[in-house]
């Protein structure tokens, strides 16, 4: 019987089976057009740094735009192709957050030259969409609003 039990649990836990990772509401989630994963080149050949690039595909000017960038600290953080459904994942901890980048294209390369940066003549940082939307605080209503003490 326990071991019955323990294999329920497991089945409810497993991904696909018993939970929706797509209503877990601990993960911030969202959709670019491609991933890149940079590795950054000095003029000797050895790599500096690796680092994720997200695009997005401009129908009006027929070219990528980075919309965010991450330097890769762990290996954890480095994009992992996933079956269903097919597509590209990047996952990290941001504070409190998981955050979930998902793109239908990926492409690695190796450069002497910043993509990320080569990619500001063509968008300026200040014209990028934002990864993810910022949260905004909600005004509190003026039933949870606390009485304000009563001065004399």
């Amino acid at each position: 019987m326990v071991l019955f039990c323990r294999l329920a649990a497991v089945l409810l836990l497993w991904p696909g089976t018993g939970s929706d990772p797509t209503k877990d509401s601990g993960v911030t989630r969202t959709q670019v057009d491609l991933i890149e994963l940079n590795h950054f080149m000095d003029e000797e050949g050895r790599e500096v740094f690796q680092q994720v690039i997200f695009y997005d595909w401009c129908k009006a000017k027929q070219r990528f735009h980075v919309r965010a960038w991450r330097l890769i600290k762990k290996e954890s953080q480095l994009p992992v192709q996933q079956w269903k459904p097919k597509c590209f994942q990047c996952t990290w901890h941001d504070g409190p957050l998981l955050r979930q980048v998902r793109a239908s294209k990926m492409r690695e390369t190796w450069s002497k030259d910043d993509p990320e940066r080569i990619n500001r003549q063509f968008l300026p940082e200040n014209q990028r969409t934002p990864l993810f939307r910022s949260r905004v605080a909600k005004r509190p209503s003026a039933a949870s609003t606390p009485a304000s003490p009563v001065t004399r």
